[in-house]
């Protein structure tokens, strides 16, 4: 883990040296912006007048109000039923990427930007990732999504690891051009990449990775805009978070699954080769492992400190030597992530430092409770559970008693 650690940050670094993509004044191609929504009453109108605000000229937005049981349908109709420039459809309750597919039905444009209900972007987003289909072969464009909401510790821990792990690898994966999932927070696409490539399948819950991968295997180029920001609103709860790690989880392991035919094969080039088993062993295999390695790791220092007393008997099993190499090997491996992490904030623009001071327990804890996640996903595929926009129902228990 601590040698793929230093590959990324090494790559990371080397992609942040390259030229910033130029801009192209007079390239304007009209854009449509997709935002399916579901029970997103409290951030839809905020978000959509984001998009309104954008700088880009022009735009047309279709907002999809997938079967919301809340208010979401009445505050479109009513905010914005007689904005010209805002197109609201409603229609059932049926997941994700019909509410895409159909606001993609709709639209009119070349460029399809994508943005979920909880993102509100930043004035100049959308200039920013349209200016990469001025090249032709450019497919698909990753935005620089931040957590807005960092209110409490779990939401600045989530901020946290957006910077130091999901856009740290997107830059790294940039340069290799193998990026395994252009989010659909905030991303650009090309309608004749999405159209060729079959569109929004419904064939994962992670509509956003499936597309990515299948337009990379195609032969686009996916690019990362660091300048193209989006805030979007995180989790506020451990059951939430859960709730939706839950459904990113499942969906990675059916698009991997989907896609595990261009592992090793030279045609898909760093697909094969980088992106695929990446997502295998970090994203799914060794996360089954890593949590019970630190258990143990504890369990062996709390064993041989009761050994050191007379008190209770103890067999002693690791001498001090043994804890002495096993000390000297986590405060490497962790001063390795704690470099890494500096990089990936020295590489951002205007970010809050301070996110990195309880770097050590963010890292104990998230791993545990991804480790229930995953065990969790891989269960409920063995299982043939349903996925929806909210994950596994009913409501998924708080993860802290259980961890």
């Amino acid at each position: 883990m601590s040698g793929r650690t230093i590959v990324v940050g090494f790559l990371a670094i080397v992609e942040k040296f390259r030229a910033a993509p130029p801009d192209h004044p007079d390239f304007l191609p009209p854009v449509s912006v997709l935002i399916p929504a579901y029970n997103e009453e409290s951030v839809i109108v905020y978000t959509i007048n984001s998009v309104l605000e954008s700088d880009y000229p022009k735009l047309e937005v279709i907002v999809v109000n997938d079967g919301s049981s809340d208010s979401t349908g009445e505050l479109l109709d009513e905010q914005f039923g007689r904005n010209p420039a805002v197109r609201v459809i409603h229609q059932p309750n049926r997941g994700k990427s019909a509410a895409l597919s159909h606001a993609l039905a709709e639209a009119s444009s070349g460029i399809i930007v994508t943005i979920d209900a909880d993102t509100s972007v930043e004035p100049d987003a959308v200039s920013k990732l349209v200016r990469h289909f001025v090249n032709p072969r450019v497919g698909a464009v990753a935005g620089n999504v931040k957590v807005g909401n960092r209110i409490s510790w779990l939401t600045r821990w989530q901020a946290l690891e957006y910077i130091t792990s999901q856009n740290l690898e997107k830059r790294a994966f940039d340069l290799l051009n193998c990026i395994p999932v252009v989010p659909g927070a905030l991303s650009a696409w090309r309608a004749e990449a999405i159209n060729n490539c079959g569109g929004f399948s419904a064939d994962t819950v992670a509509e956003d990775t499936d597309l990515t991968i299948t337009i990379r295997r195609a032969g686009w180029k996916i690019n990362y805009d660091e300048e193209a920001i989006g805030w979007t609103d995180a989790p506020e709860s451990a059951a939430a978070l859960v709730r939706q790690r839950f459904r990113w989880t499942f969906g990675t392991l059916q698009a991997f699954w989907k896609h595990s035919d261009t592992l090793g094969r030279s045609k898909y080039g760093t697909l094969g080769w980088i992106a695929l088993p990446n997502m295998f062993l970090f994203q799914l295999l060794l996360p089954l492992f890593s949590p019970v390695i630190d258990l143990l790791f504890l369990g062996s220092l709390l064993l041989y400190g009761l050994s050191q007393f007379h008190f209770t008997h103890v067999p002693q099993l690791w001498t001090g030597a043994d804890v002495q190499r096993s000390l000297v090997f986590f405060i490497g491996f962790m001063l390795i992530d704690f470099l890494t992490c500096v990089i990936a904030f020295a590489l951002e623009k205007r970010e809050d430092w301070s996110l990195l001071w309880p770097l050590l327990l963010q890292r104990f804890y998230y791993r545990q409770m991804m480790y229930v996640v995953l065990f969790r996903a891989v269960m409920g595929a063995v299982q043939g559970k349903s996925v929806g926009w909210l994950g596994v129902e009913p409501e998924v228990p708080d993860p802290v008693a259980q961890v």
